[in-house]
């Protein structure tokens, strides 16, 4: 085991210390390690290397896999206590330490939940062969058909062809767009069909015209990227939203597709799982849920995730 010197010497490179916080909560693999902290392989790989050799890392091999985990820090006469409460103070000198809890967490769920490698497995297969009738588009028909009778918010609706989806079934839509070419658009088209609970309003998603407290669901569908300041469209969604009320986020995964800036007007290239996640949470949102579930073959490979979380 190393000195306690050299321990702290180690220990103030503020990557080694994120990696031994964080192997001191689970043994995780590089892979694990590499999500979690957005890092390469052989950057984390060395720090590893370095904290093994010090002592106060371990690692086992499970099958491919090897998994790296923190050993206890041993001294004398209280040392160990004293060198323990150094890396708490150090910890919360550390900024990314609450990120990284969050991190940790979903990559915790993505290993234990078996079944998604499953749904993936299979939601491509969907649509490979012909099945006549057989399509998405069907699907999702059948699907929103059995969305309770709730009042839905669409904020970033566009032309608002999933408001009138959903209207079929809920109690009213109030689709909001910052376009007035696509409210007049979508408010056209909703009375040619007859959508007569379904309302386009002009507004800011980040500021969306509705009193508090007074909608079932919030949607954003592809539009989270789109706002100047995400937080404060997730707040404000907080705020129409009503007790136990659900929001439900569809964007795009963090991707390096810079030309969608140009072609889509897009603010954001997309969002982690993670931030997504501290967005909500912090917006004051529970049973917080985030996860990919679609990915796209052609390039640029994009990815869509799905969050959602209640109030």
């Amino acid at each position: 085991m190393t000195s306690t010197i050299n321990l702290f010497r180690l220990l103030a490179d503020p990557t080694r210390l994120r990696l031994l916080l964080l192997l001191e909560e689970e043994e995780l693999s590089v892979a694990e390690l590499q999500q979690i902290l957005n890092m390469g392989q052989s950057r984390i790989s060395s720090h590893l290397a370095q904290l093994k050799r010090a002592g106060v890392v371990t690692d086992r091999r499970s099958g491919k896999n090897v998994y790296y985990g923190a050993t206890r820090i041993a001294g004398r006469n209280g040392a160990r206590g004293r060198v323990q409460q150094m890396i708490e103070i150090l910890a919360r000198e550390i900024p990314e330490t609450a990120r990284d809890r969050t991190a940790l967490k979903l990559a915790l769920r993505k290993r234990q939940d078996k079944a998604r490698e499953y749904f993936d497995e299979l939601a491509g297969k969907f649509g490979r062969s012909y099945v006549p009738g057989r399509s998405w588009r069907a699907l999702s028909h059948a699907l929103i058909s059995l969305v309770p009778r709730l009042t839905i918010v669409d904020l970033g609706a566009g032309e608002g062809t999933l408001s009138q989806l959903l209207a079929k079934s809920a109690r009213k839509v109030i689709a909001i767009d910052n376009s007035p070419k696509m409210v007049e658009f979508g408010s056209k088209l909703a009375k040619k069909h007859g959508f007569e609970n379904v309302e386009y309003r002009l507004g800011d998603l980040e500021d969306p015209p509705i009193a508090n407290e007074s909608v079932d669901l919030v949607l954003l569908s592809q539009a989270l990227h789109h706002a100047i300041k995400p937080e404060r469209a997730v707040r404000s969604a907080y705020r129409i939203l009503k007790k136990n009320g659900r929001i439900i986020v569809l964007d795009l995964l963090s991707h390096g597709f810079e030309k969608a800036r140009k072609l889509y007007a897009d603010q954001w290239l997309g969002f982690s799982e993670v931030r997504l996640h501290d967005l909500l949470e912090k917006s004051g949102f529970r049973d917080v849920e985030v996860n990919v579930v679609s990915r796209e073959k052609q390039i640029p490979h994009f990815q869509t995730v799905f969050a959602t979380g209640v109030k």
